[in-house]
């Protein structure tokens, strides 16, 4: 089998609608700064922003992920990729995150260790579609099936953060205000 290669260079394009919203967004802040901090602190200010936002366009575009004999190599565009051998990995599912944004679909492994690593450029969201995810998933997965054995591979159990839904987080939070707030009030009175 041919290595697979999934490069973030190839699957993110910042288009002209993202640097529209982001100048849109540094004017505003720029704007509210200036009241605020004055030329000198919405200057930082401004200069921090565009910073991280360029650190943040700079790892998505030279993040990659490498599928071949060694393993599944994985590197987030700082520092060094790391390999993962094939022996380390238990399992590799999909994870589905829905937003306001829509849904993303992120391909993961799970290690004998039991932490999951998502696999940077095998993705697909609303915002970068990729028609050809499902398929690349199922590439990956056939290499890692013919490079462990069957007894080594095991689906690993759910875990709790998972399982909760926001309405759940929103309910728990809720009960914890008011037990606090009904506390509060009658430690005062």
């Amino acid at each position: 089998m041919n290595e697979l290669s999934f490069r973030g260079k190839d699957r993110y394009h910042p288009s002209w609608p993202h640097f529209a919203a982001l100048g849109l967004g540094l004017a505003i802040e720029g704007a509210f700064a200036f009241f605020r901090l004055g030329v000198v602190g919405s200057c930082w200010l401004l200069g921090g922003t565009a910073a991280l936002v360029g650190l943040g366009m700079s790892m998505a575009l030279r993040s990659w992920t490498t599928v071949g004999a060694a393993g599944i190599t994985i590197y987030w565009g700082l520092g060094r990729g790391r390999t993962y051998p094939w022996r380390e990995i238990r399992w590799i599912d999909v994870r589905e995150t829905k937003s306001q944004y829509g849904t993303a679909l992120t391909a993961r492994i799970t290690l004998a260790d039991g932490r999951r690593r998502s696999l940077p450029a095998l993705q697909h969201s609303t915002r970068y579609p990729d028609p050809d995810f499902h398929v690349d998933v199922q590439r990956v997965i056939n290499w890692w099936e013919l490079n462990t054995d069957q007894a080594a591979r095991f689906q690993p159990p759910k875990r709790l953060r998972y399982r909760l839904t926001p309405q759940a987080i929103g309910l728990i939070l809720g009960l914890l205000i008011t037990i606090i707030v009904v506390l509060g009030v009658a430690v005062e009175g």
